[in-house]
């Protein structure tokens, strides 16, 4: 019950951050926090990754754009 909620919860985060982020940075936190769950680092691996590769996708759009 607790993992289908932190999905839940990291599926809302995601969607959240779609609404103003750009399409890098949207696909750098979804994977991020895949990667993070994928792990095995629980809610602060999840968390932690989503926000490396929100911060991985700004910086590839600073460069590119």
């Amino acid at each position: 019950m607790f993992k289908s909620g932190l999905g839940i919860a990291v599926l809302a985060s995601v969607v959240g951050i779609a609404g103003c982020a750009s399409r890098a940075e949207t696909v750098g936190a979804a994977s991020g926090a895949a990667i993070g769950a994928a792990i095995g680092g629980g809610t602060i691996g999840t968390v932690g990754g989503a926000m490396l590769g929100y911060g991985a996708g700004r910086s590839y759009d600073q460069r590119n754009h």
